[in-house]
């Protein structure tokens, strides 16, 4: 005989019970849980990450601007490229007019571009100036850290004429956080270890990429660079728009992701005189 509690049966039914649990059961299994590891398995494998990655994504793409008639504007087209292109066809690319091209070599401190050796040397054979770029991940090591490994695996610097200064790419962290968990001064201070290391490395001033609503984010719109280190700014349009705080100029625009051969085209600011003078330093 059933023992009944404070005068009242709160007993389910047996069929309606078994009902009950297989629809909850049903519910349970559709649901998706949101952990650590379904976020880090949704993301991109670490080392696949390229220049402009997120601009897309974050700030979409305007349409082409014509050239103003009667005017003539000094640039010089280049492009920029990482193991997302493999083997490259630079006598494609220099017959089409581009005089110089930045690979990536390195990204963390755990990565090397596969294609590093091809695309770098094959660039310089081909007459091009080149220099190489280093995927910043600043939420895994210390700037100071990945300088070094930037610069221990391609991203040095030598005067000969043909070797840019490196590149410190700093956009949209593919694998998490837009800003790698850290705030707009902890962002800062990561930057600055990554050039001051750089430069007491090669002697060079590293140029900054970026994109001026990821800068303005992420450092707060930060200044502390503007003097010194050359921008590098990433909007795919007619115009390039705002400039990050501080720089009165860019030196170099990355303006489209779906150009020639490899898609990614820039536009240094200047004729191939000054790319030629960024080279030498």
């Amino acid at each position: 005989m059933p023992v009944h509690g404070s005068g009242t049966d709160r007993r389910v039914p047996t069929k309606a019970a078994g009902v009950l649990l297989a629809a909850l059961s049903l519910s349970l299994a559709s649901l998706t849980v949101f952990t650590p590891a379904t976020a880090a398995a949704d993301s991109p494998e670490r080392g696949s990450a390229y220049m402009g990655m997120g601009v897309l994504s974050h700030d979409g793409e305007g349409q082409a601007a014509a050239e103003p008639r009667g005017i003539q504007i000094a640039r010089t087209e280049g492009v920029d490229v990482s193991s997302h292109q493999g083997n490259v066809n630079w006598r494609s690319l220099w017959n089409s007019g581009v005089k110089w091209a930045y690979v990536k070599a390195t990204e963390g401190t755990s990565y090397r571009n596969g294609n590093f050796t091809q695309q770098y040397n094959g660039s310089y054979n081909t007459g091009m100036i080149r220099g190489s770029y280093h995927f910043a991940t600043p939420d895994t090591t210390t700037g100071r850290a990945q300088a070094n490994y930037f610069v221990d695996h391609g991203g040095g610097w030598s005067k000969d004429g043909k070797t840019l200064p490196g590149v410190l790419d700093i956009e949209w962290n593919p694998y998490g956080a837009s800003c790698y968990g850290k705030s707009d001064a902890q962002m800062v201070s990561w930057i600055r270890d990554f050039v001051n290391t750089y430069r007491s490395r090669t002697g060079r001033d590293p140029v900054i990429y970026t994109a001026t609503s990821w800068w303005k984010d992420c450092t707060g719109n930060s200044s502390a660079f503007s003097k010194v280190n050359p921008l590098w700014v990433a909007r795919y349009s007619g115009s390039i728009g705002e400039l990050p705080k501080g720089w009165d100029f860019h030196t170099i625009w990355q303006y489209t992701s779906t150009g020639k051969t490899v898609g990614d085209h820039n536009h240094f600011n200047g004729a191939l005189s000054r790319v030629k003078a960024l080279a030498n330093g």
